[in-house]
């Protein structure tokens, strides 16, 4: 996709990173409600419509700044509200609905992965739309690989945190959390330092590669 301009680029990651941001809450609001917290659900984030999860900054300016300055994208959602207090089990629901954010990135990922092997099937016949679907494929498969492996980084706010923070007593767990309030930006210094991505490149790497191998795309 590197030989792409910055408005075919727009056009080919708008609807994978909308899907990966949107899904992603959605999922977590779903799985709560079924441990018996409906709050997501009263507020109208149990959807899978964007509008809804649309944050200004993580959907729409980060990913474009991304896009901008190369083929590498990031971004997020509004995160969807979740109340502990309403799960029967705190420590394992908490987890579970943690864990559902990167699953269902995953998923994506996989479905993604569907598209891009449907788009090289069609190449010879449908020629520069099936290159689309190949480009688009292949940016629901980067997109959702990069947000299913970040959100298990153990930093608050991440989803990773929620699981360390299940495994805790509660006098650490509410230490590890006191970390929230400064971890956007942690996360923020070690992404734009190339720090973050050292680290987790090879995990990145390999997640792409299984994807890329399952699909017979490489």
């Amino acid at each position: 996709m590197s030989n792409l301009d910055l408005l075919q680029k727009i056009l080919v990651w708008v609807l994978p990173v909308l899907f990966a941001v949107t899904v992603h809450e959605a999922a977590h609001g779903w799985v709560a409600s079924k441990f018996g917290d409906n709050t997501a659900k009263r507020l109208g984030r149990l959807t899978l419509n964007p509008i809804k999860h649309i944050d200004i900054i993580g959907t729409i300016v980060m990913p474009l700044l991304c896009l901008s300055l190369g083929n590498f994208i990031f971004g997020w959602a509004k995160p969807v509200p979740v109340n502990p207090a309403n799960f029967k089990n705190i420590k394992r629901d908490s987890a579970i609905v943690a864990v559902a954010g990167p699953a269902s990135n995953l998923l994506m990922a996989l479905i993604w992965g569907g598209v891009a092997k449907l788009g090289v099937i069609l190449l010879p016949q449908w020629g520069d739309n099936a290159t689309f679907l190949v480009n688009a494929g292949s940016a629901g498969i980067a997109i959702n690989c990069v947000l299913m492996i970040l959100n298990l980084v153990p930093i608050p706010p991440l989803d990773g945190s929620r699981v360390v923070s299940s495994l805790l007593s509660p006098q650490l767990a509410r230490q590890y959390e006191a970390i929230e309030p400064y971890g956007f930006l942690i996360v923020m210094l070690l992404l734009f330092s190339g720090v973050l991505f050292t680290v987790l490149g090879p995990l990145l790497g390999a997640a792409q590669g299984f994807i890329y191998s399952l699909f017979a795309l490489t």
